[in-house]
């Protein structure tokens, strides 16, 4: 047998957490605490999966000292730190980045996105309907997934995931500036042109359903898409012998869509075209 190896034990960190003492492991993150201590601290470009990339800035906090404020989903705990989550100034900040999310970009499949635009009070449509920035239809180009930019927040967890965190293949990229700045391939070329391998992987750290499976749009599109009706059912991979997991999203006995947990230590919520789209043969009846 191989022994496994064990990692050193981490001291832990005390700090002060909306005036109660707290204890985590060092190098834990503001937001790992929050969690630990069931805090519910809103974020959109945090992944479990990906290192932070304080994109959407929606999970500031208010930290004692601080000229600024904080991120939560990357600033370290530090011993002694004094951090407010639910301070007037924290809350403004939500409120103001929901509402420039919310009026230039559909949020209509992003999770709890209306939940926490309705607990902070935020009203997009202050800034008027013209807002929008691109209102532009959605990319159709192949038959495994969607690119929906006008859900698109920027938060570039799908770059990171095709590039140097991942996949290392490096098919999209950020390009243009300002309001012009958008999620492209090289030079604007179709997806079937352009160096994607279709991994899935970018959709699997998609927060918004800019990118989702063709199949999970066509049944938005018909009003057949019912989470409530599907179950989850994890199995390993049968394509290889690496021994992928795979997560199978099922709606009235056929697979929809196929994530990746990300606690796997093979995985990590990454899969190859194999795994995440290569399911269809299991619902062949002839």
């Amino acid at each position: 047998m191989t022994a496994v190896p064990l990692q050193p034990p981490r001291r832990l960190v005390e700090f002060s957490l909306d005036g109660e003492s707290v204890r985590v492991p060092e190098g834990a993150t503001i937001l790992d605490a929050c969690r630990a201590e069931g805090k519910d601290v809103p974020t959109l470009c945090q992944g479990d999966t990906l290192t932070p990339k304080n994109a959407c800035r929606v999970c500031v906090v208010e930290v004692e000292g601080a000229r600024t404020l904080a991120p939560a989903c990357s600033r370290r705990a530090e011993e002694g730190m004094d951090v407010r989550t639910d301070t007037e100034r924290a809350r403004h900040s939500r409120k103001v980045v929901l509402e420039l999310l919310a009026s230039s970009t559909d949020l209509s499949t992003t999770p709890r996105a209306a939940e926490w635009i309705e607990e902070y009070g935020a009203e997009p449509d202050r800034f008027g309907p013209e807002a929008a920035t691109l209102a532009e239809e959605p990319k159709i180009d192949n038959d495994l997934y969607v690119r929906d930019y006008d859900k698109c927040i920027l938060c570039y967890k799908c770059v990171d995931a095709c590039g140097d965190q991942w996949q290392n293949t490096f098919a999209i990229a950020v390009a243009g500036r300002g309001f012009d700045a958008r999620i492209s391939t090289e030079h604007d070329a179709p997806l079937t042109d352009s160096a994607c391998v279709y991994c899935g992987n970018c959709i699997e750290v998609c927060p918004t359903g800019a990118l989702s499976f063709k199949s999970e749009f066509d049944m938005r599109a018909a009003g057949t898409w019912d989470e409530e009706r599907q179950t989850e059912t994890t199995t390993v991979c049968a394509y290889c012998g690496v021994g992928c997991n795979l997560t199978l999203h099922v709606q009235d006995n056929d697979i929809v869509k196929v994530t990746s947990p990300h606690d796997n230590p093979v995985t990590h919520g990454n899969l190859c075209i194999k795994g995440r789209f290569g399911y269809q043969h299991v619902q062949t009846r002839e």
